[in-house]
């Protein structure tokens, strides 16, 4: 046998099926976008009619049922319809990004994942490339930006020269999902940007990257993911750290819904396991 181990590779959103809820709605009734933290022990909800990321503990990763509100901080100074909310990986730094200022908004965290310890940094206008900047994510060490445009339909890449430290940023290139969606709500990558994913109000598709965050090279892989029946206004959602859960944030049902995602097996390294027995 091959000196090999068979893991389970998560992202297969097109097996997706619906686990449960948790309501926002004390404290957002337009929730426009939902992270975590590394193990899923904290939730954050991006407010847009009240202008605040609001802040949950669970005290089991990733199991919204979990979930109970903990505090929150205001962004008003900065943006009033704010859209999109990432974290670097470490928690201390926050992004935001809205249709008010058209730009990315950063901000430290003196405490990592503890919004009550933020404080505004900077800003990176984004306008020249979209209107309605509606979601961001970064690559692994944050010198590569990636806005959702919703009035393009697209994917607009950036390059930082200082990981996330967004006055660095410069442009290169978008990508058109327009063929797919009337709306681009929210984008997400895989661990290595091979994979990418983008909702609109009601459903979530997935391209393939045949280099890694490098949008030039993306291109639909006919796998997407309807979650109408829960939510039909969907505006933001986050993956768990191997993409074998999904959340959707929207406001129609002001919740967070909670889905287990289709795996695959995968070739690890390492040697075969009394584990590995059985796995088809």
């Amino acid at each position: 046998a091959y000196a090999t181990t068979l893991n389970w590779a998560g992202y297969g959103i097109d097996g997706s099926s619906f686990v449960d809820s948790f309501s926002v709605s004390a404290q957002s009734a337009v929730p426009q976008e939902v992270a975590f933290n590394t193990d899923g022990t904290k939730m954050f909800i991006l407010g847009s009619s009240s202008n605040f990321v609001y802040e949950y503990t669970l005290s089991t990763g990733f199991d919204v049922s979990t979930a109970t509100y903990s505090q929150s901080f205001s962004i008003a100074g900065q943006e009033t319809e704010a859209l999109g909310l990432a974290f670097n990986p470490s928690g201390t730094k926050m992004f935001i990004c809205g249709n008010t200022g058209r730009d990315v908004n950063e901000y430290t965290l003196s405490t990592g994942y503890d919004v009550s310890t933020a404080s505004f940094v900077d800003s990176f206008s984004v306008a020249s490339q979209d209107t309605s900047p509606s979601g961001i994510a970064f690559n692994s060490d944050g010198t590569k930006m990636f806005i959702a445009g919703n009035t393009g339909r697209d994917i607009n890449e950036y390059t930082l020269s200082t990981g996330y430290d967004v006055s660095t940023s410069s442009f290169v290139d978008s990508f058109s999902v327009a063929s797919q969606a009337l709306y681009v709500t929210g984008v997400e990558f895989n661990s290595d940007g091979t994979q990418m994913f983008f909702t609109d109000a009601t459903k979530i598709y997935k391209y393939t990257l045949t280099t890694g965050f490098d949008v030039s090279t993306a291109s639909y892989s006919n796998k997407s993911f309807s979650f109408g029946a829960q939510e039909t206004s969907g505006s933001g959602f986050a993956f768990n750290s191997d993409g074998t859960k999904m959340f959707i944030s929207g406001y129609s049902g002001d919740a967070v819904y909670e889905y287990n995602v289709g795996t695959s097996l995968a070739l690890g390294t390492g040697s075969f396991a009394s584990a590995d027995v059985g796995k088809t």
